[in-house]
């Protein structure tokens, strides 16, 4: 089951007593269409029946750090080892898709050139296959005048 709403509001307010800890890049607070996002996944009640009053706030991975240095009970403890956890995970994921997107990119760029050497190779298969246009000699007997083969 979730938290009570007495703890969710004490929280809040260790947190707006610290404000010097947690700086814009730390901590921002979400706007309607995020909040209304956040609650359609978790299936919280409906609005105006004793719910929160304020839109939430959301950390970044510095501000849940710092979250963790000012909420002292044994939950923020172990959830502040999640977190921590969950951005080394996700920093890894990242550097594999980096990773992942620099090989596409090498792999394109030799294609690109192979194609371009395939271009290339048609081209002049094409010039080899092409049949010159013959030197058509008249029909019939001529007699050579002039004496230089034509």
């Amino acid at each position: 089951m979730g938290e009570s709403p007495k703890r969710c509001v004490a929280r809040t307010v260790t947190v707006k007593r610290n404000s010097d800890r947690f700086p814009s890049d730390f901590m921002f607070q979400l706007d309607d269409e995020e909040y209304a996002a956040l609650r359609s996944q978790f299936a919280t009640s409906n609005t105006g029946r004793g719910g929160r009053r304020y839109l939430p706030y959301a950390f970044t991975e510095h501000g849940a750090i710092m979250a963790a240095t000012v909420l002292n009970s044994a939950k923020a403890i172990e959830m502040s080892v999640f977190v921590v956890r969950a951005f080394v995970q996700l920093r890894e994921i990242l550097a594999t898709h980096q990773e992942l997107a620099e090989k596409l990119d090498a792999l394109e760029r030799t294609v690109s050139t192979h194609d371009q050497a395939i271009a290339g190779l048609i081209n002049a298969i094409r010039e080899l296959t092409h049949t010159p246009p013959s030197r058509s000699r008249p029909i019939g007997f001529t007699a050579d005048i002039h004496g230089d083969g034509q």
